[in-house]
């Protein structure tokens, strides 16, 4: 995998956001490939596609990519709000990639965070824009990684080391379980996951029934918060997410 830009298709450009966008538009295109099937090339979609920039053709899981200088931030800036939970909450919904690169346009991080990842919890709305801004009263939002599981977390490039295309293909299916869930299913699973994520390699049960005060504030009706543990640690379990050692320990796996 070449991680460098094709620096000459800048010529012309004269934006700084255009030329990121279509140097690293043009490296997904040509390096990238779809994460849950391995197929590659990509294919892109027409300029300004409401929905997303790549999709798979053997596939058809689609893809937006949003690209930024430097370290890989937590906090993702995002278009409209109201759009965005829209669009997260529909059937076509995009997976996203996410690249960092350097000075030298030359790619440091490529990952991708599987929409099924994608909940209300994760996108936060920013204040909207005062009287005196152009679109006075818009409302943006930014995307908080920190509230994705590390197995929604997918990397084919990290650190500048390229991911093995088979590895990466296997973690982007290890989870693809949850988009057979109902939205409330899914957010159980994926509270447990991020509970699961504090905690060591080696864990108990009883580690984990330290946040049933946060897993009860966030599920307020459901009276059995342990009984809801143990069957989703049950559930990551015969997903190969977490290795059930007995006696109430676990072992996280991947």
């Amino acid at each position: 995998m070449n991680l460098s830009f094709d620096k000459t298709l800048a010529k012309g450009y004269t934006s700084a956001s255009q030329i990121v966008r279509v140097l690293s538009e043009n490296w997904v295109a040509q390096e990238g490939y779809c994460p849950n099937c391995g197929t590659q090339p990509l294919s892109t979609f027409a300029n300004n596609a409401p929905v997303a920039d790549f999709y798979c053709g053997n596939c058809s899981e689609q893809f937006e990519l949003k690209s930024k200088k430097a370290k890989l931030s937590l906090i993702i800036n995002d278009g409209a709000y109201a759009s965005m939970i829209e669009r997260i909450s529909g059937e076509d919904n995009p997976n996203f990639f996410f690249l960092t690169y350097s000075k030298g346009f030359c790619v440091n991080n490529f990952l991708i965070i599987p929409k099924h990842f994608f909940t209300a919890d994760i996108i936060i709305k920013r204040p909207p824009l005062p009287p005196t801004a152009r679109r006075a009263g818009w409302v943006g939002c930014n995307i908080d990684l920190r509230h994705v599981p590390a197995s929604g977390k997918v990397f084919l490039v990290h650190n500048q080391s390229p991911v093995a295309p088979k590895e990466v293909v296997q973690k982007f299916q290890q989870t693809t379980f949850l988009r057979r869930q109902n939205l409330h299913a899914r957010g159980w699973t994926l509270d447990v996951m991020r509970c699961v994520d504090k905690l060591p390699e080696q864990f108990t049960l009883g580690q984990v029934y330290e946040f049933a005060n946060l897993l009860q504030a966030k599920h307020p009706d459901n009276q059995h918060i342990h009984a809801k543990i143990r069957q989703q640690l049950q559930i990551l379990r015969d997903k190969g997410l977490i290795e059930f050692l007995g006696r109430g320990k676990y072992r996280k796996l991947g």
